[in-house]
């Protein structure tokens, strides 16, 4: 029998009268008969322990295809109603992570019983079982389901911290006041995209398993639970989609301040291009080599002709101004 097993898993029994923490020493013990209104907590950190889980299955009398279940280490986020089980497989965030690396979290829900496994000792629950040691709250007096509906909420509480890790990741580099049109600014903005798109992902994939926990008949659940964390996960939906939206809009500017920058230095070129071309015309004219041409013998000729350039310059100048095309 696995010491690792034994020593990464407790279990909590919880009435609204007692609780009781029992140290587990024995995978015998890990038995969830019915007692009364008792509801069993059985909390593992590790998903390797496989024989052991399979033992707690067995003697337990759990649908065998949980075994099967259990032996995947890598789920999406799912809801499976087995013969007389609930399988529950979701993620946690990371959220000391900007490329959202996630842990896996397995919930075994029968009528009195939860069994949550968790990947990694970082532990998101601790404050359920304060209260339940402590005896705050109502936790005590409910049933399965809202065990489940707490344990659910300290995971939307993981997705909420998540995002506003993401929000405060290149938040200075990305403000709206520090908008530059660099390739530099552009990778930096749509990276943020990237992110929280992929957060968007993950984020209704937990609410889309919030959605059919609703549904389900096996095990006797109270809707308005899994309605108000719905309501929880639309709320955060709606946070991402209009963080998204101003990511979407600073994409817009970056654009239209290249846009902008751009038909000023066309601008300019045609401004000096109006300038030249009757310069250019003029220069070209007295460029030629014809013997007969009346200004080649006049002595004031050459100043004569940078006086009407000049003229010109002045008068194509003037009508820009009064045209405020410069």
């Amino acid at each position: 029998m696995s010491e690792k097993f034994l020593r990464n898993t407790t279990l909590i029994t919880y009435s609204p009268s007692k609780v009781s923490i029992v140290p587990c020493e024995d995978i015998l013990i890990l038995n969830f008969e019915p007692h009364g209104d008792e509801v069993f907590w059985l909390n593992t950190y590790g998903l390797s322990e496989l024989d052991e889980m399979e033992q707690v299955v067995i003697q337990n009398q759990f649908d065998d295809f949980l075994i099967k279940l259990l032996q995947d280490d890598e789920h999406a986020n799912k809801v499976i109603e087995l013969d007389n089980v609930l399988f529950i497989a979701l993620k946690v965030l990371k959220t000391d992570d900007k490329n959202l690396n996630n842990e896996q979290l397995i919930f075994v829900v029968s009528s009195n019983m939860l069994w949550s496994l968790q990947e990694s000792i970082d532990d998101h629950f601790q404050w359920i079982r304060d209260r339940l040691i402590q005896g705050k709250g109502q936790v005590r007096s409910k049933r399965v389901d809202y065990l489940i509906f707490l344990l659910i909420e300290s995971l939307i509480a993981n997705y909420e911290e998540t995002f506003e890790k993401l929000l405060n990741a290149d938040s200075d580099s990305i403000k709206v006041t520090n908008i530059n049109p660099t390739p530099y600014f552009t990778e930096k903005v749509e990276e943020q995209k990237r992110r929280m798109l992929n957060f968007k992902k993950a984020t209704l994939s937990l609410r889309n398993t919030i959605v059919k926990l609703k549904t389900i008949n096996i095990i006797p659940m109270d809707s308005k639970y899994f309605t108000e964390l719905k309501e929880q996960a639309n709320n955060l939906i709606d946070e991402i989609d209009f963080e998204l939206f101003e990511l979407d809009s600073k994409t817009n500017l970056i654009f239209s301040i290249q846009g902008h920058r751009l038909n000023e230095i066309m601008r300019t070129l045609t401004l000096m291009s109006v300038v030249f071309i009757p310069l250019t015309f003029l220069v070209g004219v007295y460029g030629m080599n014809f013997e007969y041409m009346p200004e080649l013998k006049w002595k004031e000729g050459y100043f004569a002709l940078w006086g009407v350039m000049a003229i010109l310059i002045m008068a194509i100048v003037v009508y820009f101004k009064r045209k405020k095309w410069f």
